[in-house]
């Protein structure tokens, strides 16, 4: 995908000026610029994958909800629009969250620094591999998301450089396209930095986040083994650690919290739309389901860091606004937002324990079960007997704690669709019958520009 400007030379002057700043947010990334002949420094591959960085602050800005959250059943919504599309089970090819448009992007600037970063380092070169390291793990969390939300996807791992290359790419298989990404972050978690000593460790690509990211392409192949692996890698990690459940809440509203592993960096000038999605009173585009609000056990510690559960509609999701807020503007938020945490990573362990099966990994999946639920104040469960009184199978104890622990964070669909339990769950709700329709149709311009596209079969 071709970039779409050039930056000026006195733009990247200014930018090579300000690469010491230890803060990613504080930097003007290279948006777009011809790569033949801008990669010669450090200063310019680094000024290149903040590129990427900057791409997905697009990319996530309202989606990682639409895609994640928009169609489960945690979540209603009083509006019209696209949010009572998704949830209504209507989706149709000119709805903003069917268009793969930033992603792309995020990809191309990926292709660009993926190809261009070696020329800078000729030897074998650890900040070489490190930066090479962010480039592809970004590269991989953007194919990642596309693979989940259209499954078959247009495979694109070059920088367009020359006017004979083919810009009509078809679809390839998406187990094709996972095999990359699979590579892509292995490569990421041998080479990216332990740390970087900054805010940087939770919003650039370590080798912490790089495996958890990895579990969750792992997870979402059923290759449970490996992902045991990886989130071991990442429970030893030193960087990582939950909060205690006074400051559960601050994680979303302040960032930067001990237990995140990756978030996508915004600032007062790059801004996301957390205070649309989630805002305070007739202005939320969501609010919490009564399903959601049914499931939480009596005496959860989170349910008041959640929502506001006085007894008024519409029902406030102040998770990442503080509880309290009280403010109903809808106006564009500034704190990060979390992709990836520890929290997530010990259930999806305990998960993948589960599924291997035998009485050790039963055992520690338990275990990592009860971690969570004792943090929340829950009793912790003695045995798998007890899971199984209250849930039916530990599968299902340890799915739900997901959509308590993880509730909004663009997790919950995701969950549904990767354990087979997406039809059964929504379709009481809304009628989802068909596994054809879990995608989401591949938007109506990228059909027009693009004439080896063929659409979802369901949306045909």
């Amino acid at each position: 995908m071709k970039l779409n400007y050039i930056k000026t030379a006195m733009t990247v002057i200014l930018l090579l000026q300000v690469t010491a700043c230890t803060d990613i947010l504080d930097k003007d990334p290279v948006s777009s610029f011809s790569a033949s002949g801008f990669y010669k420094t450090t200063a310019d591959a680094q000024a290149g994958v903040y590129g990427i960085y900057d791409a997905a602050q697009s990319v996530f800005r309202l989606n990682f909800c639409y895609w994640g959250e928009g169609r489960a059943d945690n979540v209603q919504t009083a509006q019209t629009g696209e949010s009572l599309t998704l949830l209504s089970n209507n989706l149709n090819n000119t709805a903003s969250s069917a268009d793969w448009t930033a992603l792309y992007t995020m990809v191309s600037r990926a292709n660009y620094a993926i190809r261009y970063i070696p020329d800078v380092y000729e030897d074998d070169n650890a900040t070489g591999r490190q930066l090479l390291g962010q480039a592809r793990a970004l590269r991989a969390l953007a194919y990642f998301y596309l693979v989940r939300v259209w499954g078959d996807v247009p495979f694109i791992t070059e920088p367009y450089t020359s006017i004979e290359q083919d810009i009509f790419i078809s679809r390839t298989d998406k187990e094709t396209v996972l095999d990359l990404v699979e590579e892509d972050l292995e490569y990421a978690a041998e080479n990216c930095v332990d740390k970087f000593n900054s805010n940087n460790d939770r919003i650039m690509f370590t080798k912490g986040s790089a495996n958890a990211l990895l579990t969750h392409v792992y997870m979402w192949r059923h290759k449970y083994p490996e992902a045991v692996t990886t989130s071991d890698l990442v429970l030893e990690n030193p960087l990582y650690s939950l909060v205690g459940i006074a400051d559960w809440g601050k994680m979303f509203s302040a960032s930067y919290s001990k237990e995140s592993i990756f978030e996508v960096g915004y600032n007062d000038t790059e801004t996301n739309g957390l205070r649309t999605l989630y805002a305070v009173g007739s202005y939320a585009i969501y609010t919490p389901s009564e399903k959601w609000k049914a499931s939480i056990e009596e005496g959860d510690l989170r349910e008041d860091f959640v929502y506001d559960t006085i007894p008024v509609d519409p029902k406030a999701i102040w998770k990442y606004l503080g509880r309290g807020e009280s403010d109903e503007v809808s106006t564009p938020a500034k704190q990060n937002i979390i992709l990836i945490r520890l929290a997530d990573i010990m259930l999806l362990r305990a998960e993948a324990l589960n599924k291997i099966g035998g009485a050790a990994n039963k055992d520690e999946a338990l275990s990592l079960l009860n971690t969570i639920r004792t943090r929340a104040g829950l009793t912790p469960f003695d045995a798998e007997a007890d899971a199984i009184a209250m849930y039916g199978d530990l599968e299902s104890a340890i799915l739900h704690e997901r959509s308590v622990e993880l509730c909004f964070e663009g997790h919950r669909w995701f969950d549904l669709v990767r354990t087979g339990k997406a039809i059964s769950t929504m379709g009481p709700i809304n009628g989802l019958s068909n596994e054809a329709n879990l995608v989401w149709p591949i938007h109506q311009n990228a059909l027009n520009k693009n004439p080896n596209l063929v659409q979802n079969s369901f949306y045909q």
